[in-house]
């Protein structure tokens, strides 16, 4: 089949390697050029185009790689495999999916750029330290180039963990470096103590409302969940300890700052109380603190009260730091390292070592403790904002969380969250509906709203447009 001419664009942030790329997916995907059709030889592509041999070996090895095309000894590089047929349902957004405890993540996560995630639960690319990361990936590349290739140890990078310990003890929870294990992320940290303290078929607790994917995270491992009715000042503790009664569960999973999605946070008293209940019941606490630099000021949190006796305490970075470059952080009892660390190493074999090294740049060069001081002053603005609009859209919000970046907003009566969330959809807009945070489902009313995704205007019009059907 005829080779063509295969046009490269300027296109800002390609390298001219990723350009050349760009310009063969271009016809492929545009089916101009179709399965087993033959590329240009490199010196004949090279030559036509005016680019260096090595830059069209490079991207031809790359899409060799990702299995766009294939190399036929002796005759050339085609276009690999067969055309897929062509799915109209997946050029639009999926609004007949079902709104369940996965649909934010999967509506946000595959939003083009045209579309508003007030729903979702991270921060703006702007917002994040994008030079700071560039100016900590050139120096572990240049300074470090073994941590480039290799397995980590097997409790994670011993500098950084010695870090995290000295954060830890600035919020009153005392953790010894070996008392702490890195994961590729918070959530894979919660995925190994789940595998760590329970079997398919035990009960595991948790908030009503929670975080959604803790949901959707615990039913994968065939857990019985049972909720707790959580408000403003936390879980209802008279119903805390029926649930433990009754149901003796293994863990219980929760938020003790700045949860998620009411913003609420725990006070001493009712982290005292908590603990009492969990030690007469002798059941474990997990807590996912992955919102704590968020806050103005560290507030009591239960593994800092228990002193890591029966509590497991998670964090990360993927919320202030990047979402690409993930890590996770769990502190637990001593007695319990060695077999959380064989297990890990059983499902892993290690966590990620670059990330790791890189973290530990970002957290050690100083600018950190500036960014997250910037990151909350604007979080506090928008915050402003975003209860002014939303009071002009008819919803109101019973609690105001003093950091952190979520809203739980009630809408007027009659008006179903999951409705709306699914109107605003076909206005590009992404939306929370507060049931898919509730396992009994209590919440139809409820938006949960990320104040640092609501500065377009255009949400709450859609929103308002969405309110009235």
């Amino acid at each position: 089949m005829t080779e063509g001419v295969i046009e490269i664009l300027a296109e800002p942030g390609l390298s001219r390697v990723e350009a050349v790329m760009a310009a063969i997916e271009r016809r492929i995907e545009g089916r101009a050029m179709t399965a087993g059709s033959r590329l240009p030889s490199v010196r004949a592509f090279a030559e036509t185009m005016q680019v260096s041999k090595s830059t069209v070996v490079e991207a031809y090895d790359r899409l060799l790689a990702q299995g766009s095309i294939v190399s036929r000894p002796g005759s050339g590089f085609y276009v690999a495999g067969k055309a897929q047929p062509l799915s109209l349902a997946s050029i639009g957004p999926r609004l007949d999916r079902e709104v369940d405890p996965l649909w934010i993540a999967r509506q946000s996560l595959e939003a083009g750029s045209e579309t508003l995630v007030p729903g979702c639960g991270w921060m703006p690319s702007s917002w994040m330290p994008e030079d700071a990361m560039r100016r900590a990936l050139r120096q572990v590349a240049r300074d470090r180039g073994e941590d480039l290739t290799n397995y980590d140890t097997p409790l994670g990078f011993a500098p950084l963990r010695k870090q995290l310990a000295r954060r830890l003890t600035e919020r009153g929870i005392l953790a010894h470096p070996d008392q702490i294990v890195l994961t590729d992320s918070a959530t894979a940290g919660l995925d190994l103590i789940c595998r760590f303290l329970a079997e398919p078929g035990d009960t595991v607790l948790v908030d009503d409302p929670c975080y959604f994917n803790f949901h959707a995270l615990l039913r994968a491992y065939r857990f019985k969940v049972v909720g707790v009715p959580f408000g403003v000042g936390g879980p209802d503790l008279a119903a805390f300890e029926q649930a433990l009664t009754e149901h003796k569960p293994r863990f219980y999973l929760t938020n003790s700052g700045l949860h998620n999605p009411t913003g609420a946070s725990l006070t001493p008293a009712v982290v005292h109380r908590v603990l009492r209940i969990a030690e007469a019941h002798d059941t474990v606490i997990v807590e996912d603190d992955i919102y704590a630099d968020f806050e103005l000021e560290s507030g009591p949190r239960l593994a800092g009260f228990d002193g890591l006796d029966r509590v497991i305490h998670i964090g990360g970075f993927s919320k202030t730091l990047s979402a690409a470059a993930r890590i996770g952080v769990i502190a637990i009892r001593s007695d319990w390292i060695e077999r959380l660390v064989d297990l890990k190493l059983a499902v892993s074999v290690g966590s990620g070592h670059l990330n790791a090294v890189l973290v530990h740049r970002l957290l050690t060069d100083g600018g950190y403790r500036h960014h997250l001081e910037t990151m909350r002053n604007r979080l506090a603005d928008a915050r402003g904002v975003t209860l002014k609009r939303l009071a002009a859209a008819g919803l109101s919000v019973s609690y105001v969380p003093a950091a952190g970046m979520f809203l739980w907003a009630r809408l007027p009566d009659g008006i179903d969250a999951a409705e709306v969330s699914r109107r605003a959809l076909r206005h590009d807009v992404v939306l929370a509906p507060g049931n898919v945070f509730s396992l009994g489902q209590n919440a139809a009313d409820h938006l949960r709203f990320n104040v640092a995704q609501c500065a377009d205007k255009r949400v709450f019009d859609v929103l308002a447009e969405a309110m009235e059907g």
